[in-house]
């Protein structure tokens, strides 16, 4: 009886594991909007409320240079220097690697000042400042907080990149279309999150392709 009982608990294991493995398979990939793919500028902006660690205040900057140089060396998008240019706004804030941690926020921590990089394709001139007033509704902040004060940051322990539609006014009090949080997502010279991105808008662009090619003429057409 025991042999039998145990023989049916390893079957019925294994036919979970089959459902399992189908349900998982039959999911079907989430393709990025239309808009993504085809925006041509892009504008890197820290995400708003984002304290910078007291024992490296410029790290959020330094984040928001890894990865506009990211999106230099990819080529695809040129890069915006305020929201009115900008087809896709991109927020990054820097991980502490710790689940609390202690910050500084408000006042010019964030601002950047005037630097010119260039690659083969691009030139980046470094003009706005680090929280741009108009990717967020300035209405829904306290005017206190843009004086410096101590603050501390909870749940952010990994680096995050959100990618939002551009175009439109206080584009981040919007959902973001496309998220990646990890640890040192940001950092150099890889910078994962923006690899991952390219290869989600590649992913999507082939799959937009491939339906356009059995909408043309002479092909079937879906109902």
């Amino acid at each position: 009886m025991f042999m039998r009982t145990r023989r049916w608990m390893v079957a019925a294991a294994l036919v979970m594991v089959a459902f399992s493995g189908a349900s998982a398979r039959k999911r079907e990939k989430v393709y990025l909007p239309a808009f993504v793919l085809k925006a041509q500028t892009v504008l890197v902006v820290i995400l708003p409320g984002s304290g910078e660690p007291v024992d490296d205040i410029t790290a959020n900057r330094k984040a928001q240079e890894e990865v506009e140089k990211a999106f230099m060396k990819w080529g695809r998008y040129r890069l915006a220097v305020d929201a009115d240019q900008a087809d896709l706004v991109v927020g990054v804030r820097k991980g502490t690697g710790k689940v609390a941690n202690p910050t500084i926020n408000g006042g010019p921590v964030d601002s950047r000042p005037g630097t010119i990089e260039t690659t083969d394709n691009q030139i980046r001139i470094g003009v706005q400042q680090g929280h741009p007033p108009d990717v967020s509704d300035p209405a829904g902040s306290n005017p206190a907080n843009d004086r410096v004060h101590n603050g501390m940051e909870t749940g952010a322990a990994d680096d995050t990149f959100q990618v939002f539609q551009g175009g439109m006014q206080y584009p981040l009090d919007n959902p973001a279309v496309w998220k990646f949080t990890a640890k040192d997502g940001l950092k150099p010279p890889a910078v994962a999150a923006v690899e991952q991105f390219r290869k989600a808008v590649e992913e999507s662009e082939k799959s937009a392709q491939q339906k356009q090619q059995a909408q043309q003429p002479g092909q079937k057409k879906n109902p």
